[in-house]
């Protein structure tokens, strides 16, 4: 594995009300490092993102309208590189499903995860952060097979 850059990593931001504050100071203080990566962003979030850092943010809808399934999607499609996903885990969100299928999608697609500022910080100064590392992703074409069979 070699540590040369690459292409830009795409990455997913995406935060819940109460975390929305937390996402934002976190990208300013990595606004650097960002913007040399391509940045999309559920509704809201994005709209924030985009005018706080001043950098284009792909916008998709707001999470509980289905921007954390178009996000899902991007992730199956291999479009997606790295998911930054602030969530509440103490307040009840009403499309709790949405967000569970998205982190699921997340971690079947085996991309990095980030669900607080600790880990994102891990993450984004990680030397295979800037490199050509790319995770494997799983072979689901024998699986899909196996569960036709059964």
């Amino acid at each position: 594995m070699s540590l040369t850059p690459s292409r830009p990593q795409r990455i997913a931001m995406v935060a819940h009300d109460n975390k929305k504050a937390e996402l934002l100071n976190w990208a300013d203080f990595n606004r650097l490092t960002l913007s040399k990566h391509e940045l999309c962003a559920t509704g809201t979030t994005g709209s924030m993102l985009e005018y706080e850092l001043g950098m284009h943010v792909t916008r998709f809808l707001s999470g509980p309208v289905g921007g954390d399934q178009q996000i899902g999607a991007k992730i199956a499609e291999g479009k997606i590189d790295v998911l930054v996903f602030f969530w509440d885990p103490l307040e009840p969100q009403p499309h709790d499903p949405d967000v569970r299928a998205l982190l699921r999608l997340a971690v079947v697609w085996n991309i990095p995860v980030a669900t607080n500022v600790a880990t994102a910080d891990y993450l984004i100064s990680s030397p295979l952060f800037d490199s050509d590392y790319r995770p494997q992703r799983p072979d689901i074409t024998q699986r899909d097979h196996a569960e036709v069979a059964a």
